[in-house]
């Protein structure tokens, strides 16, 4: 039963996400909205179209949630595999668990550490060009106090 309603979640959700599909809706409300002065915009014809609207939309959010969601974990898995493949650390499998409060730490924590590696490589780049000669020394050291006056007057907006 679970693999029927994923297979046809799944198509219903492609059937439904197709350009032709919306054509077909909007067609349907406008023979709808000219039939109003044929019946005199009655309550009935009021109520046709908002007792179809929707039963339809009731039941394309269980569907579409049904796809959504195995997508989602489809991707989770995904990130995972590349998490375990690469060189990133193991503790990001996993997170998608967490609490809101939980994932806004980690999110300033990684902020944090890639604002961190950033000045780092900025570093390395300036010192290699330091080496290579006495004349661009002067010139590093003038952009990277560049680099300091721009990011202390960045500083108070990342605060906010």
């Amino acid at each position: 039963m679970k693999h029927l309603f994923a297979r046809f979640a799944t198509k219903i959700s492609e059937w439904a996400g197709k350009p032709v599909i919306f054509i077909l809706a909007l067609v349907a409300v406008i023979i709808w909205a000219a039939l109003g002065p044929v019946f005199d915009y009655s309550e009935t014809w009021q109520l046709v179209i908002n007792t179809g609207t929707t039963i339809i939309t009731f039941l394309m959010v269980f569907v579409l949630q049904n796809a959504q969601t195995r997508d989602t974990r489809a991707i989770q898995a995904k990130l995972n595999e590349i998490i375990l493949t690469s060189h990133a650390e193991n503790r990001f499998i996993g997170i998608e668990n967490l609490d809101e409060e939980e994932l806004k730490r980690l999110d300033e924590l990684v902020a944090k550490a890639a604002k961190g590696r950033g000045e780092t490589e900025a570093c390395l780049i300036s010192e290699a060009a330091n080496a290579t000669s006495p004349s661009k020394k002067t010139e590093a050291g003038k952009r990277s106090a560049n680099v300091k006056a721009s990011k202390q007057k960045q500083r108070p907006l990342e605060k906010s």
